[in-house]
């Protein structure tokens, strides 16, 4: 389905239909898509949808993706939750230490709330949900067993093959994260859950145990996965596969030069793949209609105007639209689309003591020591430039060294 069209994201629908068709448009995959005519056309009510993001590296471009998409379902008079899931980023092989996830969930909210502000987005229809704000309930956790005992290792692995990250000898809490994303469906009380298609799996899994435990099938909408820069799949924790939102303009011409976009070839170039899924459908903010403009040096040529990707393919393929071109044209429109959020962080003094605590710098390496051959503990605790740390001793740092440290560490206020 073509994911230029995004003329329609100034206009709310009003019937079932029209309804239907924006909030699916664009997608690239649609499971029970019976549940949401069920509740458009006989309930006669708007669908409830939730997103879930994991709290863990920072924020990046990337996340205008699903913050168009959002925007569409707000059109379609849909009630949407965002789940900051500060659990689920603890649980994926500890990539943000309990000690940070309260940090990092209130430096996303900030992140995600200037995002959507952005692309024009009212947030003042959108609920924020804390996970740990529920997800340690007794209610929560006894669900949670009663799902564990129908759920075998095979399939919590297999679920989570995509979203969590994979290791031989890997965790049980890597097993219990697509347990959880599955039960979230209940708790969060909706109709549908939203995601990209790199979550499949784990929707499956939902469709397939809740019903297992008495709940109710949803339905779940998939957006197609942006390429990040380097190639492959966009990363949080991959600095050259992603522009961050507090990128400076400098920073972001740099890491856009060294973008791959090998000339003539559409096939996994992050760069357009950034026009269509994210610029194209913004340019209704700027045109009235999904449009990029390419302006050219004098004696070049007039500007490439472009309200369709497969055109823009077309000139791509035939050298006409040079990657020096594109990559010139989207570093200028991406720092456009970036003023207003980093003016908001600069704003705001909360919003950069956060984001100190929640990604606090490495510390600085030390002088190098005279190795003590007598040890019988090499390997220390390292931090990582994301926040999380690795070596021996890790799981002490990150957990505490008891329950109770682990439970304190994970009182988060749900401010």
């Amino acid at each position: 389905m073509a994911s230029t069209d995004s003329a329609a994201l100034l206009t709310s629908a009003s019937t079932p239909k029209e309804k239907y068709d924006l909030i699916v448009h664009s997608l690239q995959e649609v499971l029970n898509p019976e549940i949401i005519h069920e509740v458009l056309e006989k309930q006669d009510r708007p669908l409830s949808i939730y997103w879930g993001t994991a709290t863990t590296g920072r924020p990046h471009c990337g996340y205008f993706v699903p913050c168009l998409q959002i925007a569409k379902f707000l059109a379609a008079g849909c009630k949407v939750k965002i789940l900051l899931a500060d659990v689920h980023g603890f649980l994926d092989n500890l990539k943000a230490p309990i000690e940070l996830v309260e940090f990092r969930a209130i430096y996303y909210r900030f992140v995600i709330t200037e995002l959507l502000k952005a692309v024009k987005v009212d947030i003042s229809k959108l609920e924020f949900v804390l996970g740990s704000s529920y997800q340690l309930s007794k209610e929560y956790t006894m669900d949670r067993f009663r799902l564990e005992s129908v759920v075998t290792q095979h399939d919590a692995k297999k679920a989570g093959a995509e979203v969590v990250k994979q290791v031989d000898n890997a965790t049980l809490s890597s097993l219990i994260y697509p347990v959880m994303q599955a039960l979230d469906e209940e708790y969060l009380k909706v109709d549908a859950q939203f995601g990209g298609v790199d979550q499949r799996k784990i929707f499956a899994l939902a469709k397939d145990i809740l019903p297992k435990i008495g709940y109710k099938e949803r339905a779940h909408l998939m957006n197609r996965m942006v390429p990040g820069l380097a190639g492959g799949k966009m990363s949080a924790s991959d600095p050259d596969s992603k522009i961050d939102v507090l990128d400076a303009p400098e920073v972001v011409k740099k890491k856009l030069k060294k973008a791959y976009a090998v000339p003539k070839v559409v096939e996994d170039n992050g760069v357009l793949s950034f026009v269509e899924y994210v610029l194209l459908p913004a340019g209704v903010l700027k045109h009235g209609e999904p449009k990029f403009v390419i302006e050219r040096r004098e004696g070049e040529g007039e500007p490439l105007i472009y309200t369709d990707i497969k055109d823009m393919h077309k000139d791509y393929e035939n050298d006409v639209l040079t990657p020096q071109l594109l990559k010139n044209a989207v570093t200028k429109a991406l720092n456009d689309l970036l003023v207003p959020i980093q003016a908001a962080f600069q704003e705001s003094k909360e919003w950069q003591e956060i984001e100190k605590k929640a990604y606090p710098p490495p510390p600085e390496k030390k002088k190098k020591e005279k190795k003590d051959k007598g040890s019988r503990h090499p390997g220390a605790v390292k931090a990582q430039p994301d926040g999380h740390v690795e070596g021996k001793g890790a799981q002490e740092v990150s957990v505490g060294k008891n329950v109770n440290d682990a439970m304190q560490n994970l009182a988060v206020n749900g401010s």
